[in-house]
């Protein structure tokens, strides 16, 4: 995870997987998505959603509405979302930025609408702030197997310690949410506190603050509350 301006040539309206800004707007990891014999609301709005009482075990605990439940897929999200990045986004009429925490849209009502991305714009860069957090940084990724490509779970972290405490934290968690999921919460426990494997571990408790899980995906509660004290020590353990 590395702080600095990152200038994108290819079309995320494409969903380009080649570049950044196409790994940024991947489309929902959900298994009905794909099958268009089932009914999905972000591929057909107001058929329904077949996941919330079918096959949920990857789906998301974490910003989920009646309407939807798939999981984001990516882990660069996830990452600069912990990271506070901004999007740069530019048609014929100019360019706009968008903080990361505002690009992602939560399904709501209409899950269809992902992203704030308007019609015509294509992302240009990404910024990341070089703040301090960023030179103490790391992201996990937990999966079923190692040769599997999505994330269970996962957990990227940023910290910026001295004088023996945490003086900022950033904590961002994947594979749980409809959308890359920043932990306030958890920041908010970290800042102030020496780092040690019991703040670590209260911090971590709180991830899963507000999850929602259905019928097979309700493990994934505890185990980002377990990947996230994992980061949080690997992290804080850096040079």
């Amino acid at each position: 995870m590395i702080g600095q301006a990152l200038e994108l040539s290819a079309s995320a309206q494409l969903r380009n997987m080649a570049s950044i800004g196409g790994n940024l707007m991947q489309r929902p990891r959900c298994l009905y998505f794909r099958d268009v014999s089932a009914a999905c609301n972000r591929r057909a709005p107001g058929t329904g959603c077949a996941a919330i009482g079918g096959r949920n075990r990857t789906h998301a605990i974490l910003g989920t509405s009646d309407q939807c439940i798939a999981t984001h897929p990516s882990d660069l999200a996830v990452a600069l979302m912990a990271l506070d990045a901004a999007v740069t986004v530019r048609d014929p009429s100019g360019e706009r930025r968008i903080r990361l925490s505002d690009f992602f849209r939560q399904p709501g009502r209409t899950p269809q609408d992902e992203h704030d991305l308007r019609p015509g714009e294509l992302i240009v860069a990404v910024d990341v702030p070089l703040g301090p957090e960023a030179r103490r940084s790391g992201y996990l990724k937990v999966r079923d197997r190692e040769s599997y490509e999505f994330a269970l779970t996962s957990a990227a972290v940023a910290l910026d310690i001295g004088g023996g405490v945490i003086r900022s934290a950033r904590v961002a968690a994947g594979g749980v949410g409809t959308v890359p999921w920043r932990l306030p919460r958890v920041e908010s426990a970290l800042r102030g506190r020496p780092p040690s494997p019991d703040v670590f571990r209260a911090a971590a408790a709180v991830a899963a603050d507000g999850s929602k899980p259905l019928s097979e995906n309700g493990f994934k509660v505890e185990l980002v509350k377990r990947t996230v004290e994992k980061q949080l020590a690997i992290v804080a353990a850096m040079p």
